[in-house]
């Protein structure tokens, strides 16, 4: 068979899949799945009367696993599809130039919700940071015993933790202090942190533990302390996964949104104290529009494909910082 053979035919296939979902009207999965069998079945049937049974069926295989990897990242471009079509239309400059206090229908905001959701976060970050990456230091480099063990299951439980969870936790710890229907910025970040911290232990800790024992080794050789080896050699050694796994906890909690209706509640107006009231995250201001749409809901529904849209942008910067953070600390091996 010529070389690339089997790339174009997977091209053509994927072509007559688009056709048949925007043309022919066939559901994506269906048409993907379509798509995918009609893949597989010609190529290994291409190659067996061109190559034998053997080629052919290694060429059926790698089909199977190319189209079931196509079918896997159908959804997702879908959904990328969808939000950028849907959240593109009020994608202007007075979508993040303003809030949206006494705006009813057409125009209004997400300034106060973008600004909000930065703040709730970085207080997040600056509480789970410190905390999980001492954590993964500590079970790394000195635990050992009960202790270690019972920090490490609790770890795991709580990766596992529902959000829903968290954000009732901490609800229910700030009204011992403050009473029934507290709501305040800082609440998210408390339990936001829940969420974040046992992604940074764990990221921390598989990172410290690809450091090589020689470098530990070697600097106690020469009579280094342990801490300083720790804060010298190691930390150095592993901070490209480091800040890669941090910059990626801060990705995956940065849209959560039922921690955050239940902590920080949803506001129309600019508040930047997040110790004070009520905040609005783009999390909850896209569910909040949403689900409580105005009279046309036309004007609220494009504004929540648009705080929608900007999320994952936020999200796809962040994963983009994590690969370059790791591409210029990783440790240069020439």
């Amino acid at each position: 068979m010529p070389p690339r053979a089997a790339p174009l035919t997977l091209l053509a296939f994927v072509v007559v899949a688009a056709l048949l979902w925007q043309v022919a009207g066939w559901g994506q999965a269906v048409a993907g799945i379509a798509a995918a069998v009609g893949y597989t079945l010609t190529i290994y049937a291409w190659s067996r009367a061109v190559e034998g049974s053997r080629k052919a069926f290694d060429r059926m295989v790698t089909a199977v696993v190319s189209s079931t990897f196509l079918v896997a990242i159908l959804p997702l471009v879908s959904v990328l599809f969808t939000v950028v079509d849907r959240g593109w239309a009020r994608f202007d400059s007075d979508f993040f130039n303003n809030s949206m206090r006494n705006v009813v229908g057409e125009g209004g905001g997400a300034h106060h919700a973008l600004i909000g959701t930065l703040i709730v976060t970085g207080i997040a970050a600056v509480m789970s940071v410190p905390i999980g990456l001492l954590t993964a230091i500590y079970l790394i480099e000195y635990g050992r015993g009960r202790l270690a063990r019972a920090i490490t299951f609790f770890v795991d439980v709580m990766t596992g933790i529902p959000s829903i969870v968290a954000g009732l936790f901490v609800y229910a710890l700030f009204e011992l202090f403050y009473g029934a229907g507290i709501r305040m910025g800082f609440m998210g970040s408390v339990a936001l942190s829940v969420l974040m911290i046992p992604v940074v232990v764990r990221s921390a800790e598989e990172m410290l533990k690809l450091v090589p024992n020689e470098l530990r080794e070697a600097s106690y050789a020469l009579a280094v302390p342990k801490w300083r080896t720790i804060v010298k050699v190691v930390l150095p050694t592993a901070i490209a996964g480091i800040a890669t796994g941090i910059t990626l906890a801060i990705a995956r909690v940065i849209g959560e949104t039922a921690p955050l209706l239940v902590t920080v509640g949803m506001t129309a107006s600019d508040n930047f104290d997040p110790f004070d009231g009520r905040m609005a995250t783009l999390s909850v201001f896209s569910y909040n529009e949403y689900s409580n749409p105005g009279v046309p809901p036309e004007f609220s529904i494009d504004r929540a494909w648009s705080a929608a849209l900007t999320l994952i942008l936020i999200v796809m910067v962040l994963n983009l910082l994590a690969r370059l953070i790791s591409r210029l600390f990783a440790p240069k091996t020439r």
